[in-house]
């Protein structure tokens, strides 16, 4: 009955996909804007950049997702169990048969959530070792350049200057940022890196240290420095960084993160800076002590010097054993000098008497006799020389006589002549040998010579053009061959097929195979 019901109905039969799409096109002109809350579960961050997540209450659950373009977009990092409020679209998934929501916006439900996420993030910053106390840096003593981030249009900028131009006056350099919103974050980080990408000595000059206000306001309000983005450049900076945010109870992520916490604005100015009356007072106080120190210094040493001169012996006492002594010696040093002169003449007169002319006489007469006695051992010398080498140039002479030149050469004459023998000799036995081996070498040259003439009783084959034939299995029926004896060479042809080859394993040899009769028109080899 169904199929005969179904078969005479005139409604539209849908296919699968037409009814998922119409359903997707009625959900999302229905609710084409849904602003919806809830507590997020089953947050998944993908690796293409989007993100999924489930919002669910008590009794029900609907799936969303963060296209990768809007997550960078969105005020809260969506966590699991994070209670927010979300603006988006309804659409289904018609693959799934499922809907869910395309979120575009997205934003914490309570201060209640607030807080719990920035204990999250507390925790997490803590572990990286971000609040640690060793890695947070001293303030100067007397900053030459101080660096101001705030809005330079709130009392927070005028406050802080009059308070610097009272106590320290020094240079101010503000990089005006909004402190509230969700550009907050952002802009007061990218000035935090600013302020210590300057290079000292530029036409700017590089602070000192950093000062980041804002006035009080609600969480709400403060909540751009609980970024951890900005939380992050604040650690990453080299220059000392005060953080001023909000009043005294308020209290911002980037409190731990900062060198130095102040109260207020203020406070931060006067943490920043001395009291320039304070330091010329001080320094005036050093002054004062220094120059009383000095003088009593100085007192105590001239009272410490009249003591001890007291000590000493007078002037006139030490000067007068001296003016004695210098007399006693002045009286006799006149003695002295007499003295000197007279043993120096003495020493004079013994070193003069060998300079006598009769002394000097002696000596040259000494020297003379020597000289004659050199002269004459001298030419006996040289006699005695020339008389050596004229016997030994006699010698010579008589070796280069014409009858003694000719006996030289006739014994060198005859020694040239038994050489020659030898020579000949030796020459005729070589020579001899060589033609030995050169014969024994020619006769195995005919020995190895495959085209040689047979011995008797054997012939060479060959073909008409001269080859040699190895084998006769290379021979066919009919092929001319040329049949070299010792003492001629004949033409033949080869009648019939070769004989086939003895089995290799045959122990025994055949017997030669009897000559038959030639045939006709051909003669017999042999």
């Amino acid at each position: 009955m169904t199929d005969s019901a179904d078969s005479t109905s005139n409604a539209q039969a849908y296919s699968v996909s037409e009814l998922a799409f119409a359903l997707k096109r009625t959900l999302e002109d229905a609710y084409g804007f849904v602003r919806l809350r809830g507590e997020l579960s089953k947050v998944t961050h993908h690796a293409s950049g989007h993100v999924y997540l489930t919002l669910k209450d008590d009794k029900a659950a609907i799936d969303g997702v963060v296209w990768k373009g809007g997550v960078r977009g969105l005020s809260v990092r969506p966590e699991q169990g994070l209670e927010v409020i979300v603006t988006g679209r309804i659409t289904t998934f018609p693959a799934g048969s499922r809907y869910q929501i395309v979120i575009e916006t997205m934003e914490a439900a309570g201060v209640g959530a607030l807080l719990a996420q920035l204990e999250r993030l507390k925790q997490k910053l803590a572990a990286e070792g971000l609040f640690a106390a060793e890695r947070k840096q001293r303030l100067p003593a007397m900053p030459a350049t101080i660096g101001v981030i705030t809005s330079p249009t709130g009392a927070v900028i005028r406050d802080i200057l009059h308070r610097i131009r009272d106590r320290w006056p020094c240079r101010v350099v503000v990089w005006p940022v909004v402190v509230q919103g969700d550009a907050a974050a952002g802009q007061v980080a990218a000035a935090i890196r600013g302020f210590n990408a300057m290079e000292p000595g530029g036409a700017v000059p590089r602070p000192d240290i950093l000062i980041v206000a804002r006035g009080g306001g609600s969480v709400e309000d403060l909540w751009a420095f609980n970024d951890e983005a900005l939380a992050r450049a604040v650690a990453e900076g080299t220059i000392p960084l005060i953080s001023a945010v909000g009043h005294e109870t308020d209290t911002t992520l980037i409190d731990f993160v900062s060198d130095r916490r102040a109260p207020t604005p203020t406070a931060a100015a006067e943490m920043a800076t001395p009291v320039l009356a304070e330091l010329k007072g001080l320094i005036s106080d050093y002054d004062r002590r220094l120059n009383q120190c000095g003088g009593r210094a100085i007192e105590t040493r001239r009272e410490r010097l009249t003591a001890l001169s007291r000590g000493l012996p007078r002037p006139a006492d030490i000067l007068a054993m001296a003016r004695q002594r210098l007399d006693y010696a002045a009286s006799h040093l006149t003695m002295g000098l007499r003295r000197n002169v007279d043993l120096q003449a003495r020493r004079l007169d013994q070193i003069a008497s060998p300079l006598r002319p009769a002394m000097l006489a002696r000596q040259h007469e000494q020297h003379s006799m020597r000289l004659r006695d050199l002269d004459h051992r001298l030419r006996a010398s040289l006699d005695r020389r020339v008389e050596t080498l004229g016997d030994r140039l006699a010698h010579s002479a008589a070796a280069l006589r014409p009858e003694a030149l000719g006996r030289r050469t006739e014994q060198q004459s005859a020694r040239l002549n038994e050489i020659n023998l030898r020579l000949n000799a030796a020459i005729g036995r070589k020579t001899n040998a060589a033609r030995m081996t050169l014969d024994n070498l020619d006769k195995l040259r005919l020995t190895l010579n495959p085209k040689r003439p047979p011995r008797p009783g054997f012939v060479l084959v060959t073909r008409p053009d001269g080859s040699t034939i190895p084998r006769g299995g290379d021979l066919s029926a009919g092929d001319a061959v040329r049949l070299l004896f010792e003492d001629a060479t004949r033409e033949a042809v080869i009648d019939g097929a070769p004989a086939s080859a003895p089995s290799p394993t045959s122990a025994q040899r055949p017997a030669p195979k009897k000559p038959s009769s030639p045939p006709a028109g051909q003669g017999d080899l042999f």
